[in-house]
């Protein structure tokens, strides 16, 4: 064998051990995701009871809750695609250890699939459908309960950035079910 054909096989071993390894890092951790939503209403909130008539118990203490917006899980896709890539992937791997977690044991989450501006708008409510379903999917594989989770899709409806065609449109985010 020529001292060529060993570099060339020792190069491509290199490149595909360094692609078969090569790991995503979240674009962020279990526990963002547990302090984003634990603050919600009905996620560990303290109750009280009153024995006694309406007006001995009425404090008037105004709800201290506050309304949680949604939570980017940073899963973008390809242009027509419903695949999974390896960074969505390991964001998922994250929010599916937070939604094991205890604090976030009550919390049922819309799973909400978007696309951007190109095609028609069957076309993307079914493409922003289908890939809220694959994270659902992936999730269920990783032992959420899919009780937990609720699929939806809305196309083009709810564009992340101005550009229509930006890729950023591309994604999945999730809400607590009921906002």
């Amino acid at each position: 064998m020529s001292s060529f054909s060993r570099h060339l096989m020792l190069v491509t071993a290199t490149f595909w051990l360094s692609v078969g390894t090569a790991t995503a890092d979240p674009a962020f951790k279990a526990s963002d995701v547990i302090a984003h939503f634990s603050s919600a209403a009905g996620l560990g909130g303290t109750r009280s009871l009153c024995i006694g008539t309406e007006s001995e118990c009425s404090t008037g203490t105004p709800d201290q809750t506050k309304r949680v917006g949604g939570f980017d899980l940073v899963v973008n896709f390809e242009y027509n695609s419903d695949t999974l890539t390896k960074p969505a992937r390991a964001n998922l791997n994250e929010f599916a250890k937070a939604l094991k977690d205890p604090r976030l044991g009550a919390a049922a989450f819309v799973v909400e699939g978007h696309t951007d501006g190109m095609g028609s708008d069957e076309f993307n409510l079914d493409l922003s459908i289908r890939r809220a379903r694959s994270v659902v999917a992936y999730l269920e594989g990783l032992g959420v309960s899919t009780e937990k989770l609720e699929a939806k899709g809305y196309g083009k409806q709810k564009l992340l950035v101005p550009d229509p065609m930006a890729k950023q449109n591309r994604r999945v985010e999730t809400r607590l079910r009921g906002e």
